[in-house]
């Protein structure tokens, strides 16, 4: 029993973000939900307060080389915060998985199988015992040496690498060498080499064509280039490499994503012919457990998987039944979280941010740890509401454990289920930061403020909603992929679709087979959930475009053009008006002994990117990096007058993004946000041709009151003729929509097929469909 100044979390002055000096009491051995509209604040307590001095805490009781580096790797900016015990943080917030990492290696599930394969598995006459290491791609003992235990082996041929044999060397024919100066060296060396670059590529040799493309000789040749008028090149050696060996190389190698991404496009993927997909030795596949080799167990869903094993359990010796026992209690929570239909060989970069999520806390569930706080993000992301309560279930375990959980969280459901409520608004950015409501649910009646209230409190039937008679429909399918067999759907044109089902039941494989020149739409947007860009370096401001009108802004101020600054000095991507320090990230890296490493404000600019030049040079009375720290609503104001900039504030004004920063990294924004930013910067183009934007749950990360601005904005396209299809957990969203397809009736093998589909009312009535009854309640208000 805690003594009772020790039973709450007491927050004083905390300044994070943009909270305006916090007082708040939280509850511990509690589940408390974080709440506000996007921007409020909420994260900036729960994660960017507690959590951060939490870690502060461990940081400065397990690391003496941390102390000094402290106060540079972000401390919470708080007064003081009182009974805070260790906590533990999952975060929607991905790291990049490798394609080695998968479910099995996530929940630790694959060392348990492999030690199942090791003890207790069936092998051939004469064969030796393995170590589980031997059961592992991962190690140079397991792995298929042919494709290096990844499953699959990269190739190319000729019609990848020449689309068009028509062109010559020289005109581009090889269409997989780089651009630029690379290219033109390639060409240079094979006309050097004596081989014709200016006759079309179908009239060379086939035994030319094969040497250029496929060879795996490397010659050192001397080049003479050709003069240009403008400047003289002087002969250099050059080595030259065949198409194949360049795409290869650079496929595996380069650490530029673009350059990786543009390389894959002339590669085929195929399973290796060595292990066929597999991943592992032959001695390893020999070994069988219940008849199955490991990458057989591997590939079932875990729900099967669980059957196999209890079956297998009862004739099986005490190793057999110990291990198969551990399997069993390790496979539960994650089954129990909604996840059953995944295999332990899913690859992790393939998982949402919340399936990761979840499997993190299915876990923790079996780590034992005791008198910890879970600081959650979201953890109902992309949950349908069928699963959430297994979700609830698996919250108040953890709580049960001794253990409290703080949750930011935009659920309904979650929300009513919370022992403490905490409110953060009343609205985003500067309108925010403020805690209006601390203490049980049913109390924030009292807050008319709230934002929250209204949504959790005074719910009510939706309004009419409006028919619409569609332009056309659009049929997908057949499509036999993932779990889904010959599936097909018609969905109408000039409409509003939403596509249901639980998690794993196949609609982001159904709405992924939508590609661009489908009859009847002009023209495809994919608005998903990756992020915008994998470093600081991109922002929101760079990637609408917006920066471009900013920096020419500079470029015409009268000091600029004195100092002769044109608009790529106020670029902090290139040298010359950046930062060389950070080389314009504002931040850099700190390593930490025996600890990851994180960032600090950079040492010589303070954070602002620039040099000292740069800045000198003011619009308005700011400098760029004064810009980049405007919210995008203060900066509206700031460049009403300028019709460029407006626009593209104003989109994003109109998706909910009033409270981000210009110049925020890509690697802060949540999926939701970086989604909402790729909606504004097609909604600030003008529409002609009829389009079709295809959205993957945009209301995830999103308060209430932000998804009826979303939806109005939806609305607004539909009402332009366009065709929007969503794939939606939230049944607020689903109940607004023209047309349903309800996918199911569970996930993986249990799903993809279509249960119901047809207007919300009729979806809302059909028997066997698992959102029926939910979208049945969201319709009844």
């Amino acid at each position: 029993m805690h003594r009772p100044h020790d039973s709450f979390v007491r927050v004083r002055g905390a300044r994070e973000h943009n909270l305006r000096d916090v007082d708040v009491d939280v509850p511990r051995d509690a589940l408390v939900v974080f709440s506000g509209v996007s921007g409020s604040g909420k994260s900036s307590l729960a994660f960017g307060t507690v959590y951060a001095e939490a870690q502060r805490r461990y940081f400065e009781s397990v690391a003496p080389y941390a102390r000094r580096l402290i106060h540079q790797v972000g401390a919470p900016k708080v007064d003081e915060i009182t009974g805070l015990p260790p906590a533990v943080s999952l975060e929607q917030r991905r790291s990049n998985p490798s394609s080695r990492s998968s479910v099995g290696t996530v929940t630790a599930l694959s060392n348990s199988l492999r030690m199942l394969f090791s003890r207790a598995g069936e092998y051939p006459p004469g064969a030796r015992r393995l170590d589980s290491d031997a059961f592992s791609p991962n190690t140079a003992a397991g792995a298929c040496p042919h494709c290096q235990g990844l499953g699959q082996v990269h190739e190319t041929d000729e019609e990848l690498l020449v689309p068009d044999p028509s062109l010559s060397v020289r005109e581009g024919a090889v269409a997989a060498w780089p651009g630029a100066w690379q290219g033109k060296n390639l060409r240079d060396i094979l006309d050097a080499l004596g081989y014709d670059v200016d006759r079309p590529w179908r009239e060379l040799a086939p035994k030319d064509r094969e040497w250029i493309l496929f060879t795996g000789e490397q010659p050192v040749v001397t080049v003479h280039p050709v003069r240009d008028a403008d400047r003289i090149q002087r002969p250099y050696r050059g080595t030259y490499q065949s198409a194949r060996r360049y795409v290869l190389h650079t496929f595996a190698t380069s650490k530029s994503r673009t350059l990786r991404d543009r390389a894959e496009r002339f590669l085929r993927s195929a399973p290796c012919p060595e292990c066929g997909g597999a991943r592992l030795r032959p001695e390893a596949l020999a070994v069988t457990f219940a008849g199955r080799s490991i990458a057989e167990l591997a590939a079932l869903p875990l729900r099967a998987l669980a059957e196999l094993l209890t079956a297998a359990r009862t004739g099986g010796d005490e190793t057999t039944r110990v291990l198969t026992a551990d399997l069993l209690a390790r496979i539960a929570p994650v089954a129990e979280l909604g996840l059953g239909y995944l295999g332990l060989d899913r690859a992790a970069p393939t998982l949402s941010s919340g399936e990761l999520q979840r499997l993190r806390l299915a876990t923790q569930l079996r780590s034992g740890l005791f008198g910890v706080v879970y600081v959650l993000d979201e953890p109902s992301a992309g949950l349908h509401p069928d699963d959430t309560r297994a979700l609830l279930t698996v919250l108040d375990r953890l709580k049960a454990a001794g253990n409290s959980v703080f949750a930011v969280e935009h659920h309904l459901e979650v929300m009513r289920a919370a022992d403490w409520l905490v409110d953060v608004g009343p609205g985003g950015g500067e309108h925010g930061g403020r805690v209006l409501y601390s203490g049980p649910p049913a109390g924030l009646a009292g807050v008319p403020d709230s934002a929250t209230r209204r949504h959790l409190l005074d719910r009510g039937a939706p309004g009419p909603r409006r028919v619409r008679k569609p332009s056309g429909r659009l049929r997908i399918g057949p499509v036999t992929r993932h779990n889904l067999r010959g599936t097909e759907v018609r969905i109408p044109l000039g409409a509003f679709t939403a596509v249901t089902g639980v998690s794993g039941s196949g609609k982001s494989t159904l709405v992924g087979e939508i590609t661009p020149g489908t009859p009847g739409v002009g023209r495809l947007v994919t608005v998903d959930q990756k992020p915008i860009g994998r470093t600081p370096r991109s922002n929101l401001a760079t990637y609408t475009g917006l920066f471009d009108t900013v920096r020419r802004l500079f470029a015409a101020e009268e000091e600029a053009r004195k100092r002769g600054f044109g608009a790529g000095r106020f670029s902090f991507n290139v040298a010359g008006g950046r930062c060389e320090t950070c080389q314009g990230e504002g931040s850099v890296s700190v390593e930490l002994l025996f600890l990851p490493s994180t960032r600090s404000p950079c040492p010589e600019c303070g954070g602002a990117r620039y040099n000292e030049e740069t800045l000198a040079v003011r619009h308005r009375g700011l400098t760029v990096a004064g810009v980049l720290d405007l919210t995008v609503e203060s900066a509206a104001g700031h460049f009403a007058d300028v019709p460029a900039a407006a626009r593209s504030l104003g989109a994003l004004l109109e998706v909910g993004l009033g409270h981000l920063r210009l110049g925020q990294p890509a690697t802060e924004l949540s999926g939701g946000e970086a989604q909402r930013i790729k909606l504004a910067s097609e909604l600030q183009r003008p529409r002609r041709e009829p389009t079709l934007y295809v959205l993957d749950e945009p209301t995830a990360g999103l308060h209430p009151a932000d998804v009826e601005i979303l939806l109005d904005r939806l609305d607004v396209l539909v009402e332009g003729g366009h065709s929007v299809v969503v794939v939606e957990h939230d049944m607020t969203v689903v109940a607004r929509a023209d047309w349903v397809v309800d996918l199911g009736p569970g996930g993986g093998a249990e799903g993809g097929r279509v249960v119901a589909e047809g207007t919300p009312e009729q979806v809302a009535a059909a028997p066997g469909s698992r959102t029926a009854p939910w979208l049945a309640r969201a319709l009844r208000g």
